[in-house]
């Protein structure tokens, strides 16, 4: 779908209008339309917790310890390597794919104009997000039988139906990492 949507913007002939759409207006109706959608169907009860207050906490404690770890690390990078590395591409490094990544780059457009970073930035923002998948994958396989929400429901029962076959595997994986 997407592969056709591009290919339409490109043969178009109207390819700035349509993107700059497709970039601004469309989205934001988008986010408005999926806003509404998970909103409307949840309710106050089960979303004023103080459990979701803890994980909107620790979500943000999380990104800004990887923001702060990336820099440092990039900072030790740049004067390992005599300056050969940007300390910016550090900052890159978390899993908000491409908007990290965006940041680095207009930051270190603002420092200096010669800078071209995005590139270089989306190697550690990808790095990022294979990361953050290990680190699930990890998570679940350790504490896949192991739910907050209720005593004894495991995580594909929580986030939803699974299909009978990917519920067997996951319980194969653990099985075999917890004989």
């Amino acid at each position: 779908g997407m592969l056709m949507l591009g290919n339409l913007f490109r043969e178009s002939g109207v390819t700035g209008r349509l993107h700059e759409t497709a970039e601004t207006h469309l989205i934001n109706i988008v986010t408005i339309l999926l806003a509404l959608a998970v909103g409307s169907s949840m309710t106050a009860d089960s979303f004023l917790r103080l459990e979701t207050l803890k994980i909107i906490i620790l979500g943000l404690l999380a990104f800004s310890f990887a923001t702060v770890g990336g820099v440092l690390f990039g900072k030790l990078m740049c004067k390992m390597t005599g300056g050969r590395v940007n300390p910016l591409i550090g900052s890159a490094g978390v899993s908000a794919v491409p908007m990290a990544a965006r940041v680095s780059q207009k930051v270190g457009a603002e420092a200096d104009s010669s800078n071209f970073l995005l590139m270089h930035a989306m190697g550690p923002n990808v790095a990022g997000v294979i990361g953050s998948a290990v680190a699930a994958g990890v998570f679940i396989s350790l504490f896949g039988d192991v739910a907050i929400l209720e005593p004894h429901a495991s995580i594909a029962d929580i986030v939803g139906s699974v299909e009978p076959g990917a519920k067997a595997a996951i319980a194969q994986v653990v099985g075999a990492l917890h004989p």
